[in-house]
């Protein structure tokens, strides 16, 4: 079976602002984009959003996956196991509870392995991400940050 690979990245214009996510999801030869912006959110909460909306489009489970992306905070979270500890403390003075409760279910359906990778540099579908979540943020076609706007993320 192939591996699905996904490309991630979070946009905000200021911090906290208009931000945006763009996804990009590559099976095989089958490849899609996904975006999304929103009215006032975080930086931080755009690159994780972007990872689980990469995770929730599955109809499958079970898929071995490589999720590429420039947040140290999404990667060091997950390899490095911070999120573990988070959860054991009910994630006690964290930000972005509501989220990374919203990842912890999707990420135990498969086999999910993390990469960082350089933003702004020379890989053409981190390139493409940033230009999905920056066109997001700015398109003014704004979802609510539910999370964020009401402070429980």
């Amino acid at each position: 079976m192939a591996e699905l690979i996904i490309y991630t990245d979070g946009a905000s214009r200021g911090n906290p602002g208009p931000g945006g996510y763009g996804v990009i999801l590559m099976w095989g030869n089958v490849r899609k984009e996904l975006s999304q912006g929103y009215r006032k959110t975080t930086n931080n909460r755009m690159e994780l959003l972007a990872v689980i909306t990469g995770l929730e489009v599955l109809t499958r489970e079970g898929l071995d996956i490589t999720v590429y992306t420039d947040s140290k905070y999404v990667v060091d979270s997950i390899e490095k196991g911070w999120i573990w500890g988070w959860v054991k403390t009910g994630f006690k003075d964290k930000k972005n509870k509501d989220l990374w409760m919203r990842f912890i279910p999707l990420y135990r359906k498969h086999k999910v392995k993390m990469n960082w990778v350089k933003g702004h540099a020379s890989n053409p579908f981190n390139n493409r991400c940033d230009e999905l979540a920056t066109q997001a943020a700015d398109s003014g076609n704004w979802l609510i940050d539910t999370g964020f706007e009401s402070g429980n993320g």
